[in-house]
């Protein structure tokens, strides 16, 4: 898949260079491709590609969203256009004073910017951990793959997104619709307080288990 980023700071970066290594068509999407962290991204990795944000989103299948949440609609706004009929991944968070939730808890930030993108399959996925575990996924020795959640409300957007997450070593775990965003927004304010302020280790991710012998159950409807 052609997959360019907004964005390619430390979580960008490390995504972008993870999924560079699966073989997808990954281009760095900025207006300086001559910036130092650039040209350490390209050192190490030669094929990642640079291109202006609109050409790059414009031939995209995904694009990834990973910049600071409160530039994310001056970033958008130019892009809007070239945007609709596209995937978006948001992996973006607003964070607000003593890590409280940017928007008081009124609506996601995923919420907000699908409705910013009404024509654009948002995603909310690569959001509830730091930037450390992106590059290495693996955690050897206890026999399942941590787990990535991810939610949106388009199903087809959905499942691209599942995929890719599978192939960068997550297990998938689509958690719902749009309305589920913020949930994962609290659940990286809870890992920012527990790992950026409790000094936990940054290589701290959840897993799912499942009960192999117990009843199926029916979903509520």
């Amino acid at each position: 898949m052609k997959i360019p980023f907004i964005g390619h700071g430390n979580v960008g970066g490390a995504l972008a260079l993870g999924i560079r290594r699966l073989g997808h068509d990954v281009t760095l999407a900025v207006r300086d491709g001559r910036s130092s962290r650039v040209q350490e991204l390209l050192a190490r990795d030669p094929a990642l590609r640079v291109a202006a944000p609109r050409e790059a989103v414009q031939e995209a299948d995904v694009v990834v969203l990973a910049i600071p949440f409160q530039i994310v609609i001056d970033a958008l706004t130019p892009l809007r256009e070239a945007l609709a009929g596209k995937i978006l991944i948001d992996c973006t968070n607003p964070v607000g004073p003593g890590l409280s939730h940017g928007l008081a808890n009124a609506q996601s930030g995923t919420a907000m910017i699908q409705a910013f993108l009404p024509a654009t399959g948002v995603v909310k996925a690569f959001s509830i951990y730091g930037f450390e575990n992106f590059e290495e996924t693996s955690f050897p020795g206890y026999g399942v793959a941590p787990v990535m959640m991810y939610c949106g409300d388009d199903a087809a957007a959905k499942a691209t997104v599942g995929r890719l997450v599978g192939e960068l070593g997550w297990e998938p775990l689509d958690v719902g619709g749009t309305v589920q965003a913020l949930h994962l927004e609290h659940m990286t304010l809870l890992w920012v307080r527990m790992v950026r302020m409790g000094g936990r280790s940054p290589h701290m991710v959840w897993a799912v288990l499942r009960r192999t012998d117990a009843p199926a159950v029916t979903p509520a409807r």
